[in-house]
């Protein structure tokens, strides 16, 4: 695997580039013969644009496969990450209706980096109104990281439109969950990427803190500060990433405005406890219990542990659990790779 494309593939979920490889072997656990484990082709879609959710916001989404398919929503991680071409390779383009979009704020939604009318609850709304406006009944959604966390709030908000669910890197946004990513929980496994965040930003690391920093109006600092929590965060979510490509990552224009989305949309929403009640998402489960739900999470996932969906795992008993060894938070890790499709391809004859 060359260099350039590694790196591009493993800046965290939100930050996958086109240059992702494809796996090709089986993943580890075993597989049953003929079921597919590799990602499907490239696809371009069949229809693209905007659509207006508030007098504010416009969000851009992309419509690929099978229009008259099983509809399938793909809800991106951050907050503030974006849709990416290696999303639709998930999916059977055959079987399932592929819609993606990306979230307020971010990505090629407008007005870009806007967080007046950003909460959950808006985002919670947007996916309804896309479903609608796309003609779909019912939709499985798939989504991992802060994707899981918004699938999650869609489906007990509207259970009756929902199918199923396949989410990877559970995050249910109890305080527990953000105290863990900044600093409680990641800080004895990678003091010295805390300690450098830490000196970065020049006060204790807390959501508000961050947000502070990167709605600096000094421009320069601001991008900065943004590239300070990225790369923080960028180094959490892989096994195996150094320092070096982790620069190489946030010193690239191409990624610039995605750096800043991340760093400003994400602590937005976690200084805000993600707008939820305090265990709001794991309290309102009675609401899904009937609702097919495959729960995927990396073994050694340093910001969304496993231990985030085997809680959520016990408390949707219909639910499916699946724990992937040697695999981190990054989606692009080939055993994590493989597992979602495998589980996707499971929904195909559902």
């Amino acid at each position: 695997m060359k260099k350039k494309h590694w790196y591009a593939g493993f800046f965290k979920m939100m930050l996958l580039a086109c240059l992702i490889y494809a796996a090709g072997s089986t993943a580890r656990g075993g597989v049953p013969r003929g079921q597919r484990t590799q990602l499907w082709p490239r696809i371009d879609p069949f229809h693209a644009g905007h659509l207006r959710v508030s007098d504010i916001h416009k969000i851009y989404y992309e419509q690929c496969g099978n229009p008259d398919g099983k509809a399938v929503f793909v809800l991106h991680g951050g907050p503030g990450g974006n849709i990416n071409p290696y999303y639709r390779r998930f999916f059977n383009p055959e079987v399932f209706h592929i819609v993606l979009h990306d979230q307020r704020g971010a990505g090629q939604s407008r007005p870009l980096f806007e967080l007046k009318e950003n909460t959950t609850q808006n985002l919670v709304e947007d996916i309804e109104r896309l479903r609608k406006h796309v003609k779909a009944e019912k939709i499985i959604l798939f989504g991992g990281s802060w994707g899981s966390t918004l699938a999650l709030a869609y489906a007990e908000a509207y259970p009756q439109n929902v199918s199923g669910m396949v989410l990877r890197g559970i995050f249910t946004a109890t305080k527990e969950e953000i105290d863990h990513f900044y600093g409680g929980g990641v800080r004895p496994f990678f003091p010295e990427v805390y300690e450098k965040l830490e000196e970065a930003i020049g006060t204790k690391i807390s959501p508000a803190s961050i947000l502070s920093k990167v709605t600096s109006k000094d421009k320069e600092k601001r991008l900065l500060y943004a590239k300070a929590w990225t790369g923080y965060e960028t180094k959490l979510s892989d096994l195996d990433v150094s320092d070096n490509e982790v620069q190489g990552i946030l010193n690239n224009p191409r990624f610039e405005a995605l750096v800043v989305s991340i760093a400003l949309i994400e602590n937005h929403y976690m200084t805000n406890g993600c707008f939820l009640e305090e265990g709001q998402l794991l309290r309102d489960t009675k609401k899904i219990q009937d609702i097919p739900v495959v729960l995927v999470n990396g073994r050694y996932d340093m910001i969304c542990p496993p231990i985030n969906a085997y809680r959520l795992h016990k408390l949707l008993p219909k639910s499916r659990l699946a724990i992937v060894d040697r695999s981190g938070h990054s989606m692009a890790n080939p055993y994590m790779q493989r597992e979602l499709v495998r589980q996707m391809a499971g929904f195909e004859s559902f």
